[in-house]
């Protein structure tokens, strides 16, 4: 391709089936595969891309024609003439609806006949990854980047996606307003000041923010059932962790859902370490901002200062994990109008609620296989064979565990309080539902 290469065989002698292409033919499949899968400089493996799909659109365009014809009579002769119908229009990426649940019936008029796995391969390669976030600040005389381990992953769940989730969130509300969810799935307490009452829904366990009326300190409330997760939620994990947004080794089980109005904020905290890192906040309906810091200051009631603001796009989804989760504390100021959030988090083994029980449908998952042409933007990774890219997976995971164990010990000698060190007081949180055990309207 630039140029012939010494002592090879070029095309021009392929007479007889010696040349380059005479020995292609002699390969087989997976011959071929091997062949075209590395050692290409970046100039000659996009003219291959470029040549590859130039062969897919005649094939297609070939099939259009045959298969697309029709006859129509000439107004002035009245012979037959065969007519082509024009191509259809490109599928728009946004628009491309995968069959995993969250887009329905998984095809739109725009898909073009895209088979699933080409579906999902071009819906994986436009998943925009942000991981370099920094904000240096002195945590005991040390200075630290505290927001290592955030990531922010947008274009993860497109429109149509979107208000599918949306629709299914108002659903549960209504649910929980009939009586029709377990009792303290639900939580909708009354708005007496600017930035209290938002909604809440819990699935998986019983989370308690502060202590309780009856002495239950903060954390996950063993005892306690909520609902489980609903059948959408669970596609939308699948969606994350085979999209390399979540690690196998932290498949969600629990979530959250918090259903803001226009001045509803979420005052400063740190999460509890009844859930392990990372977990995942996922945003709808509205942009906004959340802010970081080892300090977060309390301007007035739903307002807050810090170091950092980062905006939540909608449809993106922000990992929090090592310093980011650990260190820095986090909050969302006031929202400027409606918004949904969904809070994935898996939970402690031993702080599994005593009557939990495992999703199968949930220990399944296997990532997507990323190709080179497919890594999402953002990912600046060299060409590699599918078993090598297993193992930098299995080993970026093993990594991130062990920097998490770190991380947690590292923030062990900065606490100042327990691991509920949140900045505000147990009226900043909504109170749970009545602690009645094994409370159900169902």
């Amino acid at each position: 391709m630039a140029g012939d290469i010494p002592g090879k065989l070029t095309d021009s002698d392929s007479a007889g089936q010696t040349g380059t292409i005479g020995l292609l033919k002699t390969l087989n499949r997976d011959e071929l595969l091997e062949v075209l899968s590395q050692g290409f400089c970046q100039h000659c493996e996009a003219l291959l891309e470029e040549r590859i799909h130039q062969l897919l659109n005649k094939r297609g365009s070939e099939s259009t024609v045959t298969s697309d014809i029709t006859l129509i009579s000439n107004p002035v002769t009245g012979k037959q003439l065969a007519r082509t119908p024009p191509p259809p229009p490109p599928a728009a990426n946004s628009d491309i609806l995968l069959n995993d649940g969250l887009g329905g019936s998984g095809s739109t008029s725009s898909d073009n006949g895209l088979s699933e796995e080409q579906k999902e391969h071009i819906r994986f390669s436009q998943v925009v990854r942000k991981k370099d976030f920094v904000h240096m600040e002195k945590i005991n005389g040390k200075s630290m980047n505290v927001l290592k381990g955030l990531e922010l992953h947008t274009k993860v769940f497109n429109a149509e996606e979107q208000k599918k989730i949306i629709e299914c969130v108002y659903n549960l509300q209504c649910m929980g307003q009939k009586g029709q969810l377990r009792e303290r799935t639900y939580s909708e307490p009354r708005k007496w000041m600017r930035g209290k009452g938002r909604v809440t829904i819990q699935f998986g366990c019983c989370y308690n923010y502060a202590v309780d009326k009856i002495g239950n300190p903060p954390g996950i409330l063993r005892e306690e059932e909520v609902d489980p997760l609903p059948p959408l939620f669970k596609q939308m994990i699948k969606r994350m962790v085979r999209w390399h947004v979540l690690p196998t080794m932290c498949v969600p089980n629990s979530c959250i859902v918090n259903i803001y109005n226009e001045g509803d904020c979420i005052p400063p905290h740190i999460d509890h370490h009844d859930f392990l890192r990372p977990f995942c906040t996922v945003s709808f309906l509205t942009q906004c901002n959340i802010l970081f810091g080892s300090s977060l200051k309390i301007v007035s009631p739903g307002e807050f200062s810090g170091p950092v603001s980062i905006p939540l796009p909608v449809g993106s989804v922000l990992i929090l994990n090592g310093n980011g989760a650990d260190i820095a504390k986090h909050c969302v100021p006031a929202v400027p109008g409606k918004r949904i959030s969904i809070t994935f988090r898996r939970m402690d083994e031993s702080k599994l609620p005593y009557n939990f029980l495992p999703d199968p449908e949930l220990s399944r998952i296997k990532p997507f296989i990323v190709s080179p042409s497919s890594a999402p933007q953002g990912h600046h990774q060299k060409p590699v064979i599918n078993s090598s890219f297993v193992k930098a997976i299995v080993q970026q995971n093993q990594h991130r565990n062990d920097q998490a164990i770190k991380d947690k010990s590292d923030q062990e000698a900065t606490k100042t309080t327990k691991n509920d060190s949140f900045l505000c007081g147990n009226d900043d949180f909504p109170p749970l539902g009545k602690a009645s055990k094994g409370a159900s309207r169902r």
